[in-house]
């Protein structure tokens, strides 16, 4: 077996190239910079915020963030794939998580998994070719009680028998949620707009200190 040899010398995108993180993006990062003592500190967040926007964080993208945090291209690859939830390359536009966890697999999530991957055609970590579905593994959804689970973007699927499958993944809203998100991932609005609805700053870190 012959092992492929890297050049880590050579970028791995090119540099010429225009950059992939429009200035929205940019401000929506730094939208997140007054809650915390240091840029470094909002990096998961503006993780999140490339990956919702782009669909995956390119290595291109994460030398923009390095670039817009302040810290080295490295920091930004070590955090992106210490966290499953983050892909560095194209993802399906629905990611399907099966859960691996022990409950679970006594409850029969194997056999939903070999189902779900028959029916899309597609092994762990591989995309349909229509650009639809992606699929991975999770040791743990945090609902052991109702196993087999599958959650499919954000909404978890309870209770999934093989048998399922197919209609499950034929429902357009299968990845639909009904309680809105937190606006907290769209970063702070100013204290002018906390202040006239009665909510503290309590991303201001000097306030938090004095309380």
């Amino acid at each position: 077996m012959a092992w492929k040899a890297l050049d880590r010398t050579e970028s791995p995108f090119d540099k010429d190239a225009p950059p992939v993180l429009s200035e929205a993006i940019r401000e929506k990062i730094r939208s997140f910079f007054p809650r915390y003592e240091t840029k470094r500190a909002a990096l998961l967040p503006a993780l999140h915020v490339v990956q919702d926007a782009l669909g995956h964080v390119s290595h291109k993208a994460m030398a923009e963030i390095a670039e817009v945090l302040e810290i080295p291209p490295a920091a930004v690859l070590d955090t992106l794939t210490f966290y499953t939830h983050f892909w560095n390359h194209e993802k399906g536009s629905k990611v399907i998580v099966a859960c691996r966890s022990l409950s679970c697999q006594l409850t029969g999530a194997e056999k939903v998994l070999d189902a779900i991957k028959g029916e899309l055609g597609i092994d762990e970590h591989g995309t349909t070719e229509d650009g639809m579905y992606s699929l991975i593994t999770e040791e743990c959804l945090a609902a052991c009680d109702h196993g087999p689970c599958v959650l499919i973007n954000e909404k978890l699927h309870k209770c999934v028998r093989p048998e399922d499958v197919a209609k499950l993944l034929k429902d357009p809203k299968n990845s639909e949620i009904e309680p809105p998100r937190s606006d907290l991932f769209d970063g702070p609005r100013g204290a002018a707009a906390a202040a006239s609805e009665g909510v503290g700053k309590t991303s201001d870190i000097q306030e938090m200190r004095e309380s």
